[in-house]
């Protein structure tokens, strides 16, 4: 049973830095597409951040991230501790949201993610940044 676990959410005030992590279990994030999502109040769910995580010979690590992140926030990933990571830098109030890791079913040899469907997904973390 593939089980996905945020943590790290929190209130801050705006220009500040937060890392949110999610401990996947059931699941090795080894050569797998992976992504944060946000979702604002009275919003929509929106891709952040992406990543196809690679690992071993020849698969090489991958990611993406939204305009309105990029420069400051970056996904990165641990295989030791098959854990997944937003760090988000300089927030903005407009970055409140809850936060939701996800994950792609299956393995993968290079980065395909952009045309995957997300499978997985944990249960989100609040944060919120004061002006």
């Amino acid at each position: 049973q593939v089980q996905l676990v945020e943590s790290g959410g929190g209130s801050v005030q705006a220009g500040r830095s937060l890392r949110l992590s999610c401990l996947a279990s059931g699941y090795t994030i080894s050569r797998r597409c992976m992504g944060w999502f946000r979702q604002a109040p009275g919003k929509g769910r929106e891709l952040v951040a992406r990543i196809y995580t690679g690992g071993g010979s020849g698969y090489i690590t991958s990611t993406w991230h939204a305009d309105s992140v990029k420069g400051r926030f970056t996904i990165s990933h641990n295989d030791d501790k098959n854990t997944l990571y937003l760090q988000m830098n300089r927030v903005k109030p407009e970055d409140t949201a809850t936060y939701f890791c996800a994950a792609v079913a299956g393995n993968f040899g290079s980065d395909i993610c952009a045309t995957r469907t997300y499978s997985y997904w944990g249960q989100g973390t609040q944060v919120s940044v004061s002006s």
